[in-house]
């Protein structure tokens, strides 16, 4: 579940109401939650706890798919399903894996993102857009000059500033999911304690057993006799 509380249908704002009615149709999202993409729903619920930052956030969408963009759809695809998959959001990543294919990529291009820098199936300006992305969302906007002149060599200066803007703000959706644990990052951290089957080792140093003096088997210091216990 969302570690935030949601807003049921009763309770939305007019804004949220009118794409409530788009995504969910006639019910209400929270009592009856899913999307036609297999999602929760839950980013839009959660989002409607605060109008102003969920009209905000909508009219982002609307800039970004709007015909006077000049950045093509699928530079900005590839920009932003990278942006997830490098921040490491699902939801961000397999949404926009499909926005990818909506576009025309290739699903071969689209398996190939999360290790673009060793496939040959993007072409030098996917490729740069592909490397900004990764320093705008890995190196926190550090990027080299010869990233930003292969990406000059292939766009204008308006449609790198769009591509900028979009990038980063799916990097910020990306992170917001994943520490809301909005749709698909609902999950649990995968970096824990594996726990010592026996139960004999709580408060075991194990580099510290590997480099215990060598006075043989169960004889070596300190170290090695509580190895052996």
């Amino acid at each position: 579940m969302p570690r935030l509380r949601q807003v049921p249908r009763a309770d939305v704002h007019p804004v949220g109401e009118l794409l409530y009615g788009m995504i969910f149709g006639d019910r209400d999202p929270v009592a009856e939650p899913g999307t036609a993409s297999g999602t929760p729903g839950n980013w839009w619920t959660v989002f409607a706890l605060v109008p102003e930052a969920f009209d905000h956030t909508t009219a982002g969408f609307q800039f970004y798919r709007s015909p006077e963009r000049r950045l093509d759809p699928v530079l900005r695809e590839l920009g932003q399903t990278r942006a997830g998959w490098a921040r490491g959001s699902r939801f961000v990543f397999s949404q926009h894996c499909k926005a990818c294919r909506d576009v025309g990529l290739t699903d071969e291009q689209v398996d190939a993102i999360p290790h673009w820098p060793v496939a040959d199936c993007f072409d030098p300006a996917q490729r740069a857009v592909l490397a900004y992305t990764d320093c705008l969302v890995l190196q926190g906007g550090r990027v080299p000059d010869g990233i930003f002149e292969a990406l000059r060599a292939a766009l204008s200066d308006e449609e790198i500033l769009e591509l900028t803007y979009i990038t980063a703000t799916y990097d910020m959706h990306a992170t917001m999911s994943r520490a809301l644990r909005l749709e698909y990052d609902d999950v649990d951290d995968p970096v824990t304690e594996v726990a010592d089957p026996s139960g004999n080792f709580a408060g075991l140093d194990v580099m510290a057993v590997v480099d215990a003096p060598d006075d043989g088997p169960g004889d070596g210091g300190t170290n090695g006799r509580e190895a052996d216990r």
